[in-house]
């Protein structure tokens, strides 16, 4: 491991490792059958026998001794001077097996052989000592580099088992229960029998566009989610007819939208403005990346969950919006929200620190140099069910233009791992955002 990043080895590495092992444990093997039986014969032996034996002794020890280098070369830098004398014991004892093999077809006498003889054992014996004292390091490299095969292995099995937990946790996140399911297709069915009494684009109201009333956004394709949203916050209000809902969804959702509130109105008077993503003209492949992304067949994209970055280009007339998930229930009025001093920042949220829990590593990969460098892992992230957004401040600070350059940087570097709302959520605003205590 270096630099935190697992060993890598190819196919074609692995494969020339596993030869060299082999041919290592061949040489090894022939040299130890043929070394006992050429001693214990050396006096009895012709002196052309016994040379002959010397000879293949030197040249399975060169043999050894070579691929002893080449393994040594494959290892850290500290295995370079043991790479050298290798390689250069093992020529040695290649040219003196030439010797003896020349010396053997001239028939030359016994006293002429004998020097030869005695330097060529002198060799062999000094390189199978230096085999020896280098069998034990090689071993334990080779442990070293199966270990690494073995977490690297490990680590892609545990890569892919996290992509597809979290594939898993967003399809089950985002699917829709059967029951919802059908409620949404018996809605759409009761417009389908009956359209007239349905309008497909009712008047819009005044309220909609007042900046003097107070604001929220609600993203959603769950129509009984949303209608508990809208509920228990105008309960909760002291003056619900000044608290306006922009509800958006998926255009094949919104008649069940509409259906389901012309038969059961916004309680207390407060105003519902009900529309489809399809609404919004500047929602292109031109001016966001996002739509690129979906309109290229990427399935992980969902743009319900990209519209809360274009804000203040759906609602331009007003000056302040409150983000609420569909998942939210209303226990207070939230009318003090439109009080809060956000000191110039773009974003109120409310903090849910605890030790480990929500820091930004649990949702950054920092092994990325363009993570690491630009935000620290343990930095606080927020709450982001209930956000205040001042959107002459976002415009101001061009949030959405940063955005997409998040989005087209981490395409280019990261693949489609960070294509997550909440990371890019955390990333554009880290230094445009006011945290607060719970509210």
């Amino acid at each position: 491991m270096a630099g935190g990043r697992a060993f890598r080895p190819s196919a074609p590495r692995s494969a020339a490792f596993a030869a060299l092992l082999t041919l290592l444990l061949l040489a090894a093997l022939s040299f130890l059958l043929s070394s006992a039986p050429a001693s214990s014969a050396r006096s009895s032996a012709p002196p052309s026998a016994r040379l002959a034996a010397v000879r293949r002794h030197a040249a399975d020890h060169a043999a050894v001794l070579a691929a002893y280098a080449a393994h040594a070369r494959k290892l850290k830098e500290a295995s370079a001077a043991q790479s050298l004398s290798f390689s250069s014991l093992s020529s040695d004892l290649s040219a003196l097996s030439a010797r003896l093999a020349s010396h053997l077809s001239a028939s030359l006498p016994e006293d002429a052989l004998r020097p030869l003889e005695k330097e060529a054992r002198e060799r062999i014996k000094f390189a199978r000592a230096l085999a020896a004292d280098a069998k034990e390091g090689f071993d334990t490299q080779s442990k070293i580099q199966k270990l690494s095969d073995t977490v690297f292995a490990v680590g892609e099995q545990l890569a892919r088992a996290r992509r597809g937990g979290r594939m898993s946790s967003r399809i089950a996140a985002g699917s829709t229960p059967k029951s919802l399911h059908c409620l949404a297709m018996r809605l759409l069915e009761a417009r389908l029998a009956n359209p007239s009494a349905f309008a497909d684009d009712p008047e819009p109201s005044p309220e909609f566009d007042d900046p003097a009333l107070y604001h929220y956004a609600v993203f959603s394709d769950n129509v009984l989610a949303v209608s508990v949203v809208v509920a228990s916050a105008a309960r909760a209000a002291a003056d619900p007819s000044r608290h306006v809902f922009h509800v958006v969804t998926a255009p094949m959702y919104l008649p069940a939208f509409r259906v389901w509130f012309s038969r059961r109105p916004p309680p207390l008077g407060v105003h519902v403005q009900l529309l489809a993503y399809s609404d919004f003209p500047f929602l292109n492949t031109t001016n966001s990346p996002v739509i690129r992304q979906i309109e290229g067949g990427n399935r992980d994209v969902a743009l319900l969950g990209y519209l809360r970055f274009y804000l203040p280009d759906m609602f331009p007339a007003l000056r302040r919006v409150v983000l609420l998930e569909d998942d939210v229930v209303v226990q207070k009025d939230l009318a003090a929200l439109w009080q809060v001093d956000l000191d110039g920042k773009v974003n109120g949220a409310v903090e849910m620190c605890f030790g480990g829990f929500r820091r930004y590593r649990k949702y950054l990969n920092f092994t990325q140099p363009i993570v690491r460098d630009r935000f620290n892992p343990g930095a606080c992230a927020w709450a982001y069910g209930l956000n205040v957004f001042d959107l002459e401040a976002w415009q101001r600070d061009g949030c959405t233009e940063l955005f997409h350059q998040y989005m087209e940087m981490f395409l280019v570097y990261s693949g489609l791992v960070h294509l997550m709302v909440l990371t890019i959520f955390l990333e554009e605003f880290p230094s445009k955002n006011r945290v607060d205590a719970p509210y």
